[in-house]
């Protein structure tokens, strides 16, 4: 099994000597991981940069890990946007979860016309912030050096101008004659994929998305929920990149 991840702020990833993991990341590895002295771990700043070490001190909330290497990888290329309708209830943070599982970069909470839920004031801040603790959680978990982006709560002509500045920008349709396994993603650039309200898109909504360059596709004969579409997309949609490959 790999080794588990920890967050840990990009000044002291690259010091000398060993790395000192406190505060909330610390107390989780020693108190609920109960990690010990020799376990391998790996140190990240979710913007690509990792240590690579063992623990070598453990105390009461936290630990001191030697740094056996480091690596640096790059972000990754093409980078999937994945505009998300507000859903009802904690399918947000469901959808959230499993798409930075999956490997989206940036997730955009959008207020569409028939959204149920809205964020405002305080309740809107709450539910941004556990949204992004998803994500970062979820990031964790899947071992990924990369962490998303969960930007602010977004409007229609903030997603118009997404589309307007992407390689390619799809909108999930369950109309629409293509495809999403018809796709071909381009090797670089933003991929926009927009997941549209239980209530569907409206039609104003949908010519706006058309005229900033996005095209309509499904995701077969049958109708997922809007927490389930957007991650549903993003797989298929990396199956056909060389994000999902192996090493050859």
């Amino acid at each position: 099994m790999t080794a588990p991840v920890f967050v840990v702020e990009s000044a002291r990833l690259t010091g000398d000597g060993p790395v000192v993991l406190d505060g909330p990341e610390g107390r989780h590895a020693a108190t609920v991981r109960r990690l010990t002295v020799g376990e391998a771990v790996n140190l990240t700043d979710g913007t690509g940069l990792v240590a690579h070490g063992r623990v070598a001190v453990v105390g009461r909330d936290r630990l001191e890990v030697t740094v056996e290497r480091r690596s640096q990888s790059e972000a990754p290329q093409p980078r999937l946007v994945v505009v998300q309708a507000l859903p009802k209830g904690d399918r947000g943070e469901l959808a959230v979860e499993v798409m930075t599982e999956i490997g989206a970069d940036v997730v955009v909470p959008w207020a569409a016309a028939r959204c149920v839920t809205r964020w405002s004031g305080d309740r809107g801040e709450k539910a941004l912030g556990r949204w992004r603790s998803t994500a970062r959680e979820a990031a964790k978990q899947s071992r990924r050096a990369w962490f998303p982006e969960v930007a602010a709560l977004a409007t229609t002509p903030d997603v118009v101008a997404l589309l307007g500045g992407a390689a390619l920008g799809l909108v999930l349709h369950e109309a629409a004659d293509e495809g999403v396994a018809d796709v071909v993603p381009p090797d670089s650039g933003d991929v926009v994929v927009v997941v549209g309200p239980e209530g569907g898109l409206t039609d104003d909504e949908l010519a706006a998305f058309r005229a900033a360059g996005a095209t309509a596709y499904c995701l077969g004969p049958t109708v997922l929920r809007t927490s389930t579409a957007g991650p549903a997309a993003l797989a298929v949609l990396l199956s056909r990149t060389t994000r999902w490959r192996g090493a050859t």
